[in-house]
């Protein structure tokens, strides 16, 4: 029984991981057909940040980990092992979660100053880009020539 709970486990983690694994903008599946605005600037300053997780990482951490545990030792370890795998998964899901990322300094060609945050680090002071805007929330931001 327990080997069954941990291959249903690590087959979860998998599946849960993300099976669109590309390098293409995405957009949320609610939102995709509304209307955007946009905004081109330059890039003026470029600072490394680091954006923490959400709680999802964390969540699906604790699950996994006390899954895990609970198939480790009996009686009394078990439960040790059952509240380590918790705590453990949590911490590493914590981790996981985070994504490195870039603070930029935009301005505008409206002559506005900006500053907007995304994901990685593929950004240089004077790279022109544009922001892709749902409201007053950024969607997409990336470099045009």
């Amino acid at each position: 029984m327990k080997r069954v709970i941990l291959i249903s486990s690590v087959t979860v983690m998998l599946f849960l991981s993300g099976c669109a694994t590309n390098n293409l903008p995405e957009y949320n599946g609610n939102t995709y057909q509304e209307i955007k605005s946009y905004e081109i600037g330059t890039v003026t300053s470029v600072r490394p940040v680091i954006i923490s997780d959400n709680g999802t990482g964390t969540f699906l951490g604790a699950i996994v980990g006390t899954v895990l545990g609970s198939v480790v030792g009996e009686g009394n370890g078990n439960t040790l092992a059952t509240l380590a795998g918790g705590l453990g998964g949590a911490y590493a899901g914590d981790q996981i979660g985070k994504a490195n990322a870039s603070e930029l300094s935009v301005r505008l060609d409206n002559g506005n100053h900006v500053v907007v945050v995304v994901k990685g680090r593929g950004f240089l002071v004077g790279d022109r880009i544009k922001i892709i805007k749902d409201g007053n929330r950024v969607d997409q931001v990336y470099r045009i020539n």
